[in-house]
């Protein structure tokens, strides 16, 4: 009986830190849009990376950070602004050669998506 109890709060615990269906769907919509990104070029710590592994890392630290992220909002501030080491922003050089951080870029992306949904 107290297994019983034990894993039922287990798991009501674990509804209550998992994230919305919605939220799920919002988060890869980005990171689709991120790796679709035809000929952009993104500065991570003065590297750079395709649109592809770009995507990758962001869905590596989406991962890493678990239940710190609820929303899609969460996800862009906490995983895909800036550098978890050294604190500098992610810039994203687009096809035409103009740079945006991907801060700002991905909140007018998540707009969209929320405008079109």
């Amino acid at each position: 009986m107290t297994r019983r109890i034990f894993l039922l709060l287990f798991a009501m615990t674990a509804s209550l830190f998992a994230r919305e269906a919605k939220e799920d769907a919002r988060i890869d919509a980005l990171l689709k849009k991120v790796a679709s990104l035809e000929g952009a070029t993104f500065i991570r710590n003065g590297s750079e990376h395709s649109a592809k592994e770009a995507a990758g890392h962001l869905r590596k630290k989406l991962g890493r950070a678990g239940e710190r992220v609820k929303t899609a909002e969460d996800f862009i501030d906490g995983c895909a602004t800036k550098s978890s080491i050294t604190g500098k922003p992610y810039k994203i050089r687009f096809s035409d050669g103009s740079e945006k951080e991907s801060g700002p870029y991905l909140h007018g992306e998540l707009k969209k998506i929320g405008a079109a949904g």
